[in-house]
């Protein structure tokens, strides 16, 4: 499984961005797929992940604010990310995990894409 995600840029505090990450592969369907974000100087963190059919997580730090969704049809997962906070700002990546036993490890992810950059204003 290839990954590549897209959509990040600068915003300014309380907007809101919409990141995409497309999968290749015939399989996508079968992966768990996860946001994980890594800010300046800090350990890569988990954001959010979906696993099969409607089942989502989401780190403390974002729920209510972002939203996880995904495409099996167009192998495509994406992060709606809505009232933005400088302390989001950090480069996001999206990763596929099959079977994983704890979601939010990123030791279970199998597969990673390249990062996008998004900054947040004050």
């Amino acid at each position: 499984v290839q990954l590549q995600a897209s959509g990040g840029g600068l915003v300014q505090a309380g907007g809101s961005l919409r990141l995409s990450c497309a999968a290749s592969g015939r399989t996508f369907s079968s992966y768990a797929m996860g946001w994980f974000r890594q800010a300046p100087g800090k350990e890569r963190e988990f954001v959010t992940a979906a696993w099969s059919g409607s089942i989502t997580y989401y780190a403390d730090s974002v729920k209510g604010r972002f939203t996880i969704s995904r495409d099996n049809a167009k192998n495509a997962v994406y992060l709606q990310m809505n009232s933005l906070k400088p302390e989001d700002t950090a480069v996001y990546y999206c990763a596929a995990a099959l079977n994983p036993r704890n979601i939010a490890s990123m030791a279970e992810y199998d597969y990673w894409g390249q990062g996008t950059l998004v900054t947040v204003s004050s």
